[in-house]
């Protein structure tokens, strides 16, 4: 008994307690900050800054396969290569007049009118978590080794930045992510997911959750059935006025954080459109259908409802779900039966679901508003392997973008004739995270300052792709 009330008497005459001390004694006092007035210009602030198409994007949708898509399967087929390059699969036409995507793609092709594709991606890293740490940041880790664990010291994800320096003025949430974090087996978080060197304040919004059940649980946030309406607003306000009396007393920059933290909770617990939005099951059958009864396009429909309500930027992760035949690694690491794969679990869904995420919110005039983003870590490699696989290709890759005013039927860049490295326009993730702040109103080359008090630049030098923001 002496020992926990001597740490309880220290903690409290140094100004810091620890979390469990602090949630026993009430919670936390309500001492919060502006965020907006971390943002500022710098020596480096892009000229694109007061371009037509600056801040164009209401909203941002970051569909995240991960694992590794294969491009020569997807968005850049080589019908030429020889058959161990480019595969069993056919080219087939697009809605844009001599472009070809792989037949693995139909509904995507029809909506090639509306994309831009980065045929020429690269982060020369063979490596799932720190290929999808520069990917998820636009800055490069300081080292290539896979399952490199998130540390305090990471870099901001750009859901973080979106969410901590561009809120949406509609919604208690700044930024998303769902239906669970990307990791490695066993289970391994990923770096860059968070709000990193920022702290927890700028973490974005985890939401885990399986959007194709019957009632949407989301883990932390979903009121307990048993708990009313009432009774959830009676507890809210005693925590309130506990708070407010234990910050007189205490206060350390990390009880600041989770207070922060805690807030945001209840206020995306109550507030109405929130909940609308989680309202999942109130989507026409036939809607939900062609979403896909799948996690990833219910995640996909999720995420449509949450820009709708406000949200600034929804990142739908690809999840892993029950029944997976690749159960313990990233659905798109098809180092073995690659074809049989993306052919009958991986492109169908995807690809429907996709198509339909364009069309749906093109049919509600949301497309004009919203940018939507389709990129992994990494790509494939050229040959297949001896077990009819790909295997990891940072050098060269794609990614898609649709949406925020983009001049569709655009091809950026290309790869070499096998697919193997950049041929022409090398875009790096730097440039890529640019033109995602670019369009969301976030100055990529503006500055913020960390807890430390030091100057950061939004990105590593990164310049908006004048192809994607059109000056």
């Amino acid at each position: 008994m002496d020992a926990p009330l001597k740490s309880q008497r220290s903690g409290l005459k140094s100004g810091c307690i620890s979390r469990r001390e602090w949630l026993r004694l009430g919670g936390l006092g309500t001492l919060g900050m502006s965020l907006s007035g971390l943002l500022r210009p710098s020596a480096h602030a892009s000229a694109l800054g007061g371009s037509a198409s600056f801040g164009r994007a209401k909203s941002c949708i970051l569909m995240f396969l991960s694992g590794g898509p294969p491009q020569h399967e997807m968005f850049d087929p080589k019908p030429e290569a020889p058959l161990e390059i480019r595969g069993t699969f056919r080219s087939i036409p697009t809605s844009v007049p001599g472009v070809h995507f792989s037949e693995t793609l139909p509904y995507t092709a029809r909506m090639a009118h509306r994309m831009a594709v980065i045929r020429s991606m690269t982060t020369e890293i063979n490596s799932h978590s720190t290929s999808g740490y520069y990917m998820l940041t636009g800055y490069k880790h300081a080292s290539k080794a896979e399952n490199m664990p998130p540390d305090p010291s990471d870099w901001p994800s750009i859901a973080a930045v979106v969410g901590a320096l561009n809120p949406g003025n509609r919604s208690p949430m700044g930024s998303v992510v769902l239906p669970e974090p990307v990791h490695n087996n066993p289970n391994i978080l990923w770096p860059g997911q968070n709000g990193g060197l920022m702290g927890p304040t700028w973490h974005p919004h985890l939401l885990k959750c399986d959007p194709t059940q019957a009632r949407l649980q989301i883990e932390g946030l979903t009121r307990p059935e048993n708990v009313s309406e009432v009774r959830m607003n009676e507890r809210t306000d005693l925590l309130e006025q506990l708070n407010a009396a234990f910050a007189k007393q205490v206060s350390c920059p990390g009880m600041v954080d989770f207070d922060r933290m805690q807030q945001k909770a209840f206020e995306l617990l109550h507030s109405e459109k929130s909940r609308e939005a989680f309202q999942i099951h109130t989507e026409p059958d036939a809607l939900r259908d062609r979403y896909g009864r799948h996690k990833f396009g219910q995640s996909a429909l999720l995420a449509r409802r949450l820009v709708e309500a406000g949200v600034r930027l929804v990142q739908v992760n690809w999840p892993r779900e029950e029944g997976d035949t690749n159960i313990g690694n990233p659905l798109w690491d098809t180092h073995s039966k690659n074809a049989e794969r993306v052919r009958d679990v991986l492109c169908p869904q995807f690809d429907r679901t996709y198509a339909t995420l364009l069309e749906d919110l093109h049919e509600r005039g949301l497309l004009d508003e919203t940018l939507v983003v389709v990129m992994g870590e990494f790509g494939r490699s050229p040959k297949i392997n001896a077990s009819g696989g790909r295997d990891h290709w940072g050098q060269v890759f794609s990614v898609a973008l649709a949406g925020a005013g983009i001049g569709g039927g655009q091809i950026i860049g290309s790869s070499d004739r096998i697919g193997g490295t950049p041929e022409s326009r090398p875009v790096r993730p730097p440039d890529l995270a640019a033109t995602i702040f670019h369009l969301l109103g976030v100055e990529p080359g503006g500055e913020f300052v960390d807890p430390l008090g030091r100057p950061r630049m939004i990105t590593d030098a990164g310049y908006a792709l004048r192809e994607i923001v059109g000056v």
